[in-house]
């Protein structure tokens, strides 16, 4: 079995890495593992070609997510999917899909200039946010008058708005590996080591059931949940394509196992140990 991480250098073998920790077990279960850098050097489409059993797609440069586009046409087998993970990293797009699975959400818009959101601040704040997937919280912004409204710079034209809900507590960070949820209560935005790891907790019904309905909507099952609880209600506010899951215990190997069984396309309730030779 052969395996390629989409992945960027100078992340790639970085302390502490749930993923580099999860190629080392796959590798002693006698799964090939390399490393695609596509900012290393020009790639030549008409030669990109499949010859690995599953592709990991970590990295989400836009030169990565061309290459992982580049081989889904070729007919590869990319976690996540590449149609996907181009849904998931679109606000818009993955509001809709997610609305349309019933999962809770802040109401939600986008329009082509700050002017047009003005009249929601009749009903409270809103937060404003890159419409394409950012992180740690870069280009957030919570917007309570129209003078802070005017301050909004758009990107490539669009701006996305929801309604700004007041958190109870900490936020809570979800990840989900097949059909496992784990919880870790975080500081947003984390800047320093500690605030990513957070504090883990026992994920209730009522989250675990969101967090998998997050799944149902996309299709998969490997992926982040950013949530909040306002009022005792929850909304959630982000979703991550292939997250670091720092804070879950004993993740590199319910990573490693999730893989394989993606590799070799056991079903979820196919657990166990599970072991592979080189094809």
């Amino acid at each position: 079995m052969k395996i390629s991480v989409i992945t960027k250098r100078e992340k790639a073998h970085k302390a502490g890495s749930v993923m580099q920790m999860a190629a080392e077990l796959l590798r002693s279960r006698g799964v090939v593992v390399a490393e695609i850098y596509p900012e290393d050097s020009r790639l030549d489409v008409a030669r990109v070609e499949v010859d690995c059993d599953l592709y990991l797609l970590k990295s989400g440069t836009e030169t990565a997510l061309s290459l992982a586009g580049v081989l889904h046409a070729a007919g590869a087998k990319i976690i996540n999917p590449y149609p996907t993970v181009i849904a998931m990293r679109d606000k818009i797009v993955s509001t809709k899909m997610l609305q349309s699975a019933d999962v809770p959400l802040p109401e939600t818009w986008f329009a082509s200039k700050p002017e047009q959101l003005a009249g929601l601040l009749k009903e409270g704040p809103i937060v404003v946010k890159p419409f394409w997937a950012a992180s740690q919280g870069r280009g957030v912004q919570i917007v309570k008058t129209e003078d802070e409204l005017a301050t909004v710079i758009t990107e490539d034209g669009v701006i996305f708005a929801q309604r700004y809900h007041q958190p109870d507590g900490r936020d809570h960070k979800l990840y989900v590996i097949g059909d496992r949820v784990f919880g870790v209560r975080r500081v947003w935005p984390p800047r320093t080591l500690e605030d990513k790891l957070g504090e883990p907790f026992d994920v209730p019904d009522e989250m675990r059931e969101v967090a998998l309905g997050c799944g149902r909507a996309f299709g998969v099952g490997l992926y982040g949940v950013d949530l909040i609880t306002s009022g005792g209600k929850p909304y959630v506010v982000d979703i991550n394509t292939f997250p670091g899951f720092k804070g879950v215990p004993n993740a590199e190997e319910l990573l490693a196992e999730h893989i394989m069984r993606s590799a070799s396309g056991i079903g979820e309730t196919d657990r166990g140990n599970l072991t592979s030779s080189n094809d």
